[in-house]
């Protein structure tokens, strides 16, 4: 099978695997302070210990590769700066339209946020296929396994702001089809502007977006319900899957 069509078919079937993400809303016995608050403290564990453990050493040796120690510090910083004073914006001019929903508003910030980390996720991916397949194999694996709990931290916020089960998984699909056209833009546009640089400064925007809507988004929606330890220990395990995950693909 050509060369192409397999690194295409690793890149898809790793960002739709966002998709598993959506059976908790098949679990209606479920009440609702219960399924969201542990959902929402599910993927802010996650998608901290991905912008920590991630993205921010990932875009730091990137940049290293073209900058001294100080100046790629400084430009994850400043890059990261821009992602979350991005997602500040965009979640200020959310809140103005659909303030009455803020379930709806967290899922819809949610996805612009995946967007920005699937899209050079999927670049990546495809690009690694190509270049050597068992590289491309285990990276899809890897990032298969953590868009699971990205799935779950869309798909939960919109289910209960809307009572819908088609929206919801509408709203996941988006989120991991992004991956797709990133592998789309490196196959026909991306691959020969693609320099060390400009991933690096992607990829620190994509941390700052998501440590924003940990911090500022997830957590705060979580602290609306009453928590017990147990909930609590939802954002322990987003941690330690995600840690899991680095550790071992």
């Amino acid at each position: 099978m050509n060369s192409v069509i397999i690194s295409f078919l690793i890149t898809i079937l790793a960002g739709l695997s966002t998709m598993i993400g959506v059976l908790p809303i098949f679990f209606s016995n479920y009440k609702e302070e219960k399924v969201v608050p542990a959902s929402l403290l599910f993927a802010s564990g996650v998608m901290l210990t991905i912008s920590f453990l991630s993205l921010i050493p990932e875009s730091f040796f990137l940049f290293l590769k073209s900058q001294n120690v100080y100046s790629s510090i400084l430009l994850v910083g400043v890059c990261g700066a821009i992602g979350w004073l991005f997602c500040s914006k965009i979640s200020q001019k959310m809140e103005e339209k659909i303030s009455s929903n803020y379930l709806y508003r967290l899922g819809v910030v949610t996805i612009i946020a995946l967007i920005f980390h699937n899209i050079p996720e999927g670049i990546t991916t495809f690009l690694s296929s190509r270049y050597e397949l068992s590289l491309g194999l285990t990276l899809s694996l890897g990032i298969a396994l953590h868009n699971i709990p990205e799935g779950v931290g869309v798909a939960i916020p919109i289910y209960y702001a809307t009572g819908s089960r088609k929206k919801a998984i509408l709203f996941t699909f988006i989120s991991g089809f992004s991956e797709t056209i990133g592998a789309v833009f490196a196959y026909w546009f991306l691959a020969p502007f693609i320099t060390n640089f400009v991933l690096a400064s992607i990829l620190s925007i994509a941390a700052g977006i998501m440590i924003y809507i940990s911090i500022y988004e997830l957590l705060p929606s979580s602290f609306k319900y009453p928590l017990t330890i147990k909930l609590l220990l939802f954002f322990i395990l987003g941690i330690g899957i995600m840690l899991l995950c680095h550790l071992f693909i």
